[in-house]
């Protein structure tokens, strides 16, 4: 009888530790999926800095700095601040830019060139594919993952849309082609220049149809009709955004509701980075820094 009641209490026990350790997992798959959700990380994009990283009075060294001193998870460094440019600089100073990331904690997020793939003339067009390779290679040592590109100026005159659409995905198609060579993803930034609206993002998207290809999503060059609505559209093929202080309702320069936005983009299954940029006068390093607080608001 002793050896019933010790063997039903060691049954009972190990039937209790089969449930504990059964909520335990259960707890922690639950935990993994929202932190799988809400796996998103801040990032400054240089261009908030335009103006001190174009006359001199700083550099992308002082600009990492900052935002490790802020508390960003990573830094945007746009191509045309590095030395040099449009021509790519020498490798021990792109390793040096890599080097100093790393001791400071920052990643890079991304990097970007001016292109124009819009034009009908095929030399500008080819003159952008050459410098998108050339910054794949830079992105490349430099441990960056992703280059930024645009369409290009608006529509040219005696083209319609279609038209220069079909010739413009071809040479994007060229650079996406090589930077999977390299392991670079493409992203395009709708600029509210030749892309205007959701449905034109997801017609070029679709029409290139490369997993090395998606959208940078710039919450503030949506400039007709509802800015989220077009935001929520695009976010299946976001690759990254630029959060601004501003959006456009209707054309009518409005600020950005950082909680609505973050209630779009939580839920989405986006993960990876959201840079932020601030744009027009005033003290960058003040604007910025609240822009960041504003956002690291929304987000918790």
């Amino acid at each position: 009888m002793t050896h019933k009641k010790h063997f039903k209490k060691i049954l009972f026990l190990g039937l209790m530790l089969s449930v504990l350790l059964t909520i335990k997992l259960n707890a922690q798959s639950q935990n993994s999926t929202l932190n799988a959700k809400t796996r998103l990380k801040s990032s400054l994009n240089a261009y908030s800095f335009n103006e001190p990283l174009s006359n001199g009075s700083m550099d992308v060294f002082d600009l990492m700095a900052y935002c490790a001193a802020i508390g960003f998870d990573a830094v945007d460094i746009t191509a045309y601040y590095f030395d040099g440019y449009p021509n790519v600089p020498p490798n021990d100073y792109l390793y040096k830019v890599k080097q100093q990331a790393f001791l400071l904690g920052l990643d890079i997020s991304g990097t970007g060139v001016r292109t124009n793939f819009t034009s009908p003339n095929s030399e500008i067009r080819n003159k952008s594919i050459q410098l998108v390779k050339s910054w794949v290679d830079a992105a490349e040592k430099m441990g960056i993952p992703i280059i930024r590109i645009f369409a290009g100026e608006a529509l040219p005159n005696g083209f319609t849309h279609d038209e220069v659409t079909s010739y413009m995905i071809d040479a994007i198609k060229a650079c996406v082609a090589y930077g999977k060579q390299h392991g670079v993803i493409i992203g395009i930034q709708n600029h509210w220049d030749f892309i205007k609206t959701s449905d034109q993002v997801i017609d070029i998207i679709k029409r290139v149809d490369s997993e090395w290809f998606g959208l940078i999503l710039d919450i503030g060059s949506f400039k007709s009709g509802n800015p989220y609505t077009h935001i929520e559209a695009c976010i299946p093929y976001a690759v990254s955004w630029q959060i601004k202080e501003y959006v456009y309702v209707n054309g009518i320069e409005t600020k950005t509701d950082l909680n609505k936005l973050m209630s779009i983009i939580k839920p989405s299954g986006y993960q990876g980075y959201i840079p932020i940029e601030t744009l027009g006068s005033g003290d960058p390093k003040i604007k910025v820094k609240k822009l960041f607080k504003d956002v690291l608001s929304a987000l918790n």
